[in-house]
Formats: C-alpha cells, sequence, structure tokens
C-alpha cells in the first residue's frame, strides 16, 4: 500500500513538474513580426498620397466637364461692381454704370478670332487706311498673358489684312523699346496684357483717345481652367486699365467693348 501511495506521489509530482515548467523563453527570431509592422505606416502614407491626388483629379474633371457659357456684358458690369464697391459711394457706383450701347455683339463661342473681329468691325479695312496718328492704335485685344498674345496675334491673320499689328506684353520686351516703336510708326492693332497696356498709356506712349475697339479676351481658359478675369492680378489691372480714360471714352461712345 504504501509502495504504491508513493509511486502515486511520484506519479503526479512528474506531472505537476511538467505542467508547471516554464515557458521557453521567445527566441529574436519570434520577433520579426514586429519589423512587418513598422512598415505599414508607410504603405498608408503612400495610400494617402494616392486619395489625395484622385481628389483632385475629380475637381478638374468637374470643371472640364461643365458646359462652357459665354461672357456677356452683365458679367463685366457685376465684376466692376465687386471691384469697386469697396471704396465708392452708391452714387459713385451707379456713375459707373456703362450703356448697353458700350458694347458690341459678344462672342456665342462659335467664333474664330479673325471671324469675330469680321463681325464686330465690317469696315476695318477703310478704318485702318483712315489711321495716320502715331503712339495709338485702332483696336486693343487684352489677354491674360505673353504666349496667349501670341496666339491670338496668329489667328487674326484673316482679320488683319495688311494692318501693322504690334505685341504690348512685358516678356522680354522693355517699355522704353515699346514706346520708341510707337512713336516711330502707325499701328493699327495692339494685342497685349493689361499690366503692360497700363503702364504705357502711364509713360505718355500709347494715346488712347483715337482707340476704337476695346476687346477683353473673355472666355479662353488656360490649363486651370481659368479665365482672364477669374485671375486676381489680371482682373485688378483691368479695372485700373478701365480707369485710365476707358470708361469716359465708352461713356462718349467714342469707344466700343467686345468679349471674346
Amino acid at each position: 500500500m504504501c509502495g504504491n501511495a508513493s509511486d502515486g506521489e511520484g506519479g503526479n509530482t512528474e506531472m505537476m513538474r511538467q505542467k508547471t515548467a516554464p515557458v521557453p523563453a521567445m527566441s529574436k527570431k519570434t520577433r520579426q513580426p514586429k519589423e512587418c509592422f513598422l512598415i505599414q505606416p508607410k504603405e498608408t502614407k503612400e495610400d494617402v498620397t494616392k486619395t489625395r491626388k484622385r481628389r483632385k483629379k475629380k475637381i478638374t474633371d468637374i470643371l472640364a466637364k461643365s458646359e462652357p457659357k459665354p461672357g456677356t456684358p452683365e458679367d463685366l458690369q457685376e465684376l466692376m461692381k465687386g471691384y469697386y464697391s469697396s471704396n465708392r459711394s452708391v452714387i459713385e457706383l451707379e456713375e459707373l454704370n456703362l450703356p448697353d450701347s458700350c458694347f458690341l455683339k459678344a462672342n456665342d463661342l462659335t467664333h474664330s478670332l479673325s471671324s469675330y473681329l469680321k463681325e464686330i468691325c465690317p469696315k476695318w479695312v477703310k478704318l485702318q487706311r483712315n489711321h495716320t496718328e502715331k503712339k495709338s492704335v485702332l483696336m486693343l485685344i487684352i489677354c491674360s498673358s505673353a504666349v496667349r498674345a501670341l496666339e491670338l496675334i496668329r489667328s487674326m491673320t484673316a482679320f488683319k489684312g495688311d494692318s501693322k499689328v504690334m505685341k504690348l506684353f512685358a516678356k522680354h520686351i522693355k517699355v522704353q523699346e515699346q514706346v520708341k516703336l510707337l512713336e516711330k510708326r502707325v499701328v493699327h492693332l495692339g494685342v497685349g496684357t493689361p499690366g503692360r497696356i497700363k503702364e504705357l498709356v502711364k509713360q505718355g506712349g500709347l494715346n488712347l483717345n483715337p482707340l476704337k475697339f476695346l476687346v477683353f479676351d473673355w472666355n479662353w481658359r488656360d490649363q486651370k481652367l481659368r479665365r482672364m478675369m477669374d485671375i486676381p492680378e489680371i482682373r485688378k489691372e483691368v479695372f485700373e486699365l478701365l480707369e485710365m480714360g476707358v470708361l469716359s471714352l465708352c461713356k462718349s461712345e467714342s469707344l466700343k467693348l467686345g468679349l471674346f
């Protein structure tokens, strides 16, 4: 009996030793999953970047797919009110309103530049023949950049005929050079940016009184889908130019405005 009891106790003791045997420490190799976990933040960052890129494309796609609406004289009038409202009284704002007779027919987005200019100025050949005054032009076309000005000059070949055209922008051309050119020869058409045109008027190199047509490159959009009047710097320069005699010429009905 005793022998059996001791055998039983020995067996139980052996079993307990097996159950309470210490768990072996994890080897360094078993800690490798932590290395995999550290890689994940990099993947998450890339995913976030991809998501941001997709969002930008969606915004651009929406703008690109929206139907373009041609500019109207009312659009210009509203922009003028918004620009001048901060420093003008109600009465002064009313005085800025231009009568409908100041505006030429706006481009309905079916015209090329040449066909639009032919429509708004059917007697151009006669006008340009009678123009002999230096330091002035008969028609100004205002756009947002030098590159766009060159595009417009190339696209008006069918309209201009033998008219003298001058580039009126700042890129690679100094103001003094343009002033000298305007003093030396008769120019019929000027194509350029509002900032440089404004500077030429300011320096006395360009007289606006003989001007008959002022055309804004209104509907064209750049790579960011912005029209010229959507760009704050361009919009500011346009309105500053309008105050340098353009508005008074419009009200006297000697100058007409067009939105291409």
